[in-house]
């Protein structure tokens, strides 16, 4: 039996497919933490994944809230130029866009990310 946000989920995984010249930013969050990986479908490989768990924030937040989100989409667009990647599709997993999800994606987008 599945909660409507994994049903909504298997409904959007449907229509977004990433490859290797826009992969797909997948997000999830946690009731302590958020995670997100950028993945290209067409190979099935994950090219990165990052969490607030991440050394790099770990020290910087306290875990699951908008300041978080917003350092973590941050991250997200270092650790893309270091691998090259230059346009993501976003993969909200079912979730609202709304409250983290959605800051973490407005970070994503004025960096360039996506458009």
């Amino acid at each position: 039996m599945d909660t409507p946000r994994i049903r909504r989920h298997k409904r959007i995984r449907k229509k977004i497919f990433g490859t290797k010249q826009r992969p797909r930013l997948a997000v999830y969050k946690s009731l302590k933490n958020i995670y997100a990986q950028i993945i290209d479908d067409q190979n099935g490989n994950t090219i990165f994944s990052c969490s607030t768990l991440t050394k790099e924030l770990k020290g910087q937040q306290c875990g699951n809230n908008l300041k978080s989100a917003r350092l973590l989409g941050e991250y997200i667009l270092s650790k893309a130029k270091e691998k090259n990647v230059v346009s993501v599709l976003f993969d909200r997993s079912g979730y609202r866009y709304h409250g983290k999800v959605k800051a973490l994606a407005e970070v994503v987008r004025n960096g360039g990310l996506m458009s």
